[in-house]
């Protein structure tokens, strides 16, 4: 179980990291991290592709990239009680334009160590599904968290591209 607080992955903690490892996926929003999750999946990207053939060259096509196309990453099965984290989910019921953050996916070997990350640039919640609530059990809080973004990045240090941000023409880059 992580707890919650101001965390700093890279060791400036508040507040001790209890680290549950075994087939976890965090989520870190803002710096600190938000949810943790025991499935991902969808993590991808399909990239457009032309291919075009030369006159005489029979043993060869040219093939030339258009678009990425980023697959919607669904999370299952999680819990968090941060309440950033929240305020955004709950966004998705108010009548004004959900905001869009970079979120990274983290996971770290049994030391507390980042293995990998991937940051999703612009992400935003298009699906929340809640679990059954029992008054009996300590079950998970969200059951399904699905999110659509912009773009990917990966990386493993400090959550793959957490410095990331929107130029004035609407567009990301690292700065």
């Amino acid at each position: 179980m992580v707890t919650n607080s101001s965390n700093d992955i890279n060791g400036n903690s508040k507040s001790e990291l209890n680290y549950v490892t075994t087939n976890r996926f965090y989520i870190e929003i803002g710096g600190s991290i938000a949810a943790s999750f025991t499935e991902c999946s969808g993590l991808g990207v399909q990239i457009e592709k032309e291919v075009y053939f030369e006159g005489g060259v029979n043993d060869q096509q040219r093939v030339f990239l258009g678009h990425s196309t980023f697959s919607d990453i669904t999370f299952k099965r999680g819990t968090t009680d941060d309440l950033n984290f929240w305020e955004w989910l709950s966004e998705l019921f108010e009548n004004k334009p959900i905001s869009r953050r970079n979120a990274n996916i983290i996971t770290f070997n049994q030391a507390g160590d980042i293995m990998k990350s991937w940051t999703l640039i612009g992400a935003i919640p298009i699906a929340w599904k809640s679990s059954d609530l029992q008054a009996d059990g300590s079950g998970v809080v969200i059951e399904e968290l699905t999110l659509a973004f912009e773009g990917l990045k990966a990386g493993k240090k400090g959550g793959g591209g957490n410095k990331t941000k929107r130029t004035a023409t609407g567009e990301f880059s690292s700065s």
